[in-house]
């Protein structure tokens, strides 16, 4: 096992990386808040982790919440079946929350953590390689609405983050692709040197090589908690964590939530994003084939949707919680490993990308 901490002003919770972890009943009653504890997870996974989660809570009154998969069950309708639980079951305020699955998941268990008598504990034990380099750590919770996704949510940070590498085993070949677009995304943006590294190893990440998914997931945790350090409620750098993610969550939202995974849908917003860097004169030729070699090397789409036009795109891209006064506010990449955020970028060299971009 090795541990990270994220390292904020007035507190602070450790990142456990390892195998074996869902067995260590060590890491996990340090920071529970009393003798109740609700494990939240879904059907997919409570099957393969829940009993082996539950027998290392001895001593503990242990309650679950298991709620449907997909990232379709990520609004309030579901996270209402997690207050329901908790009042249900009694639970106070020393009460923990154990959020056991993907990022939809731990944000729905983080959010209803943050709200439930307006603030409790909660712990990240994320079981998908998105989850355990991204979502898990840094203190985002929250869930989709129609008009747009993660629109509704808090800031609430987990007690601790433990990641059992042992549970990437279980995840389908799709879920585990769709993951590497965030690892991916940590090279674009703050280390070139990381970038390069996932062009050498991309093949043993995909063949599910635990030395190098280990050390993928500890340099992608270590580059989200120095960022969040920096800035925990997104007031300024911690927006670069969402590369390509204006582009992705319009197709996401325009989809249908779940139609394309988020990490598949990232990529292709980190492609696009990387061509208007390009067009900006940021990066040159060279820079872009690099993103879009390593981006088919992960197995990632670079193409749109056919269903969603340029037109649909803006309307969608402005809905982002970025934008501010009307202007689209995007990250996108001055070099390879820095990134930066503008808002003076002409919309229509955006529509004219989003125009003749390549649709399947």
């Amino acid at each position: 096992m090795q541990t990270l901490t994220v390292e904020l002003p007035d507190r602070h919770y450790p990142i456990h990386v390892g195998p074996g972890l869902l067995d260590d009943a060590s890491l996990l009653t340090p920071h529970l808040g009393g003798r109740q504890v609700m494990i939240v997870t879904n059907e997919t996974v409570a099957p393969l982790y829940l009993e082996r989660l539950k027998a290392t809570l001895t001593g503990f009154e242990v309650h679950e919440v298991i709620l449907p998969d997909g990232e379709a069950t990520k609004n309030l309708e579901h996270v209402e079946r997690i207050w329901d639980g908790l009042l249900a079951a009694g639970f106070n305020r020393r009460a923990t929350l154990i959020a056991l699955g993907g990022g939809v998941t731990g944000d729905m268990t983080g959010f209803a953590a943050a709200s439930y008598q307006r603030g409790i504990a909660f712990i990240q034990i994320p079981t998908t390689l998105l989850a355990q380099v991204d979502s898990s750590v840094g203190g985002k919770t929250g869930v989709n609405h129609p008009r747009g996704k993660n629109m509704i949510g808090a800031f609430h940070q987990p007690r601790a983050v433990i990641v059992d590498t042992d549970t990437l085993r279980t995840l389908p070949a799709r879920e585990l692709t769709a993951g590497l677009a965030e690892v991916i995304k940590y090279g674009l943006i703050r280390d070139e040197a990381f970038m390069t590294w996932l062009e050498d190893n991309m093949a043993g990440l995909r063949a599910l090589d635990a030395s190098l998914l280990t050390e993928a997931i500890l340099k992608s945790c270590a580059v989200k908690a120095e960022i969040v350090v920096e800035d925990e409620t997104e007031q300024g750098v911690r927006a670069h964590l969402n590369l390509g993610h204006t582009f992705g969550h319009a197709i996401e939202t325009a989809m249908g939530y779940g139609n394309w995974l988020h990490g598949e849908a990232v990529g292709a917003g980190m492609m696009m994003a990387t061509a208007l860097s390009h067009r900006l004169g940021w990066l040159d030729e060279a820079a872009v084939m690099r993103v879009s070699a390593l981006l088919d090397a992960a197995g990632l789409p670079r193409h749109a949707p056919a269903q969603v036009s340029a037109e649909r795109f803006l309307e969608l891209m402005h809905l982002d919680k970025k934008v501010m006064d009307a202007r689209l506010r995007l990250v996108l990449l001055k070099a390879l490993g820095e990134a930066c955020i503008t808002d003076d970028v002409d919309e229509a060299q955006v529509h004219e990308l989003l125009e003749h971009w390549e649709r399947q």
